[in-house]
């Protein structure tokens, strides 16, 4: 199967031991040097429909997808997933 990395964002990520749905794909981390995907990235859960924020980010490791489907990412985590705060935009003249 060939595939844009721009179609990442529109798949799910799903975890095959809990069943949990952790989001879409919004960003990835890439080696330059080795020209190779090191982890994705999903947007963490947000609190009270956003008004109070979200949740740190997922950084969902290469090695832990299982498979990628056509409309879904299934990974297989066994411990922890490890969290990232998201940079907060600053907006100029505030």
């Amino acid at each position: 199967m060939i595939g844009c990395f721009s179609e990442l964002r529109y798949k799910e990520v799903i975890d095959i031991h809990s069943g949990c749905r952790l989001g879409y794909v919004c960003d990835a981390e890439l080696d330059h040097a080795e020209g190779r995907i090191l982890s994705l990235i999903t947007p963490g859960r947000s609190r009270l429909f956003g008004l109070l924020g979200r949740e740190d980010d997922y950084v969902l490791p290469w090695s832990c997808i299982a498979r990628i489907g056509g409309d879904i990412i299934l990974i297989d985590v066994k411990e922890e997933l490890p969290r990232r705060k998201r940079p907060r935009k600053s907006i100029p003249g505030f």
